[in-house]
């Protein structure tokens, strides 16, 4: 499983973000299963991602921070424990700093991002294990985020506006790249979710591309639902590998801004 669908879970989002979407108090749970033609659809992981208020310097932000594990059971398998955490200007909507904290087995891996959105550039560095840092300063456009950032512009979106299978394209910032996400609204559908009941959703498939640009050749391939109502929260997402799939879907909510009314009873 690895941190992909962690970071496909933060990439969840397509259009400019409304103040409302920041939520302080505001959680969200996942569950990541792994299927395979010789495997049965099993609970591997677990993710959160939790918004609340932060002060840095003096200054007032929204701070949103999304926790991955493995589950208890397959943790002599394979241990993994991510963090990611974000801080965006209650007044622009924009990211201004980005960490990741990434423990996998014997892999560590820790990044940290600051945004000059006065001079259009992000300064970032990272280190894997305990090598010595390495830093880099990218330009940047309005459409430059990092990946959680990226998980809340879809929620801000307004439903009607979107066309089926009319192409788009956003930007991330990894490490020392700039990655492009692909993506087109299929339908509206309505989607069973385990231990959840059903839901009106919005399918969308998406295409995370390589780091040659917009090469999406052997890039990422996803398939998005997000709740058809005011919140937008991702509510299920399926991913392709080698052997089998992997899948993220909600398991619980709390602080949510509206009410679920996309959940058919």
């Amino acid at each position: 499983m690895k941190r992909l669908l962690i970071t496909i879970l933060f990439l969840s989002a397509v259009l400019p973000l409304p103040a409302q979407l920041y939520h302080p108090g505001e959680q969200l749970f996942y569950r990541v299963s792994y299927k395979a033609k010789m495997f049965p659809n099993t609970e591997v992981g677990a993710v959160e991602v939790k918004t609340s208020d932060s002060e840095i310097a003096g200054r007032k932000y929204y701070k949103v921070e999304g926790i991955g594990r493995t589950l208890p059971t397959y943790r002599w398998f394979f241990n993994l424990e991510d963090i990611y955490t974000v801080w965006i200007d209650p007044e622009t909507k924009r990211p201004v700093r980005f960490e990741s904290d990434l423990h996998e087995g014997d892999y560590t891996f820790q990044s940290y991002y600051n945004y000059d959105w006065e001079n259009n550039q992000v300064f970032t560095r990272w280190r894997r294990r305990q090598k010595p840092y390495q830093e880099k300063t990218m330009p940047l456009t309005p459409e430059s985020m990092d990946a959680i950032a990226l998980f809340f512009t879809m929620r801000g979106s307004d439903a009607d506006s979107f066309k089926p299978g009319e192409p788009a394209t956003l930007q991330m910032v990894l490490q020392d790249t700039i990655r492009h996400l692909s993506y087109r609204f299929i339908n509206r559908e309505t989607k069973k979710i385990r231990n959840m009941g059903k839901f009106k959703t919005l399918k969308f498939e998406c295409q995370l591309g390589t780091t040659e640009g917009f090469s999406f050749t052997d890039g990422t391939v996803f398939t998005l639902w997000i709740s058809d109502d005011e919140n937008k929260i991702p509510l299920y997402i399926e991913s392709p590998v080698r052997v089998g799939s992997i899948n993220a879907y909600i398991s619980g909510y709390k602080g949510l801004k509206y009410p679920m009314t996309s959940l058919i009873k």
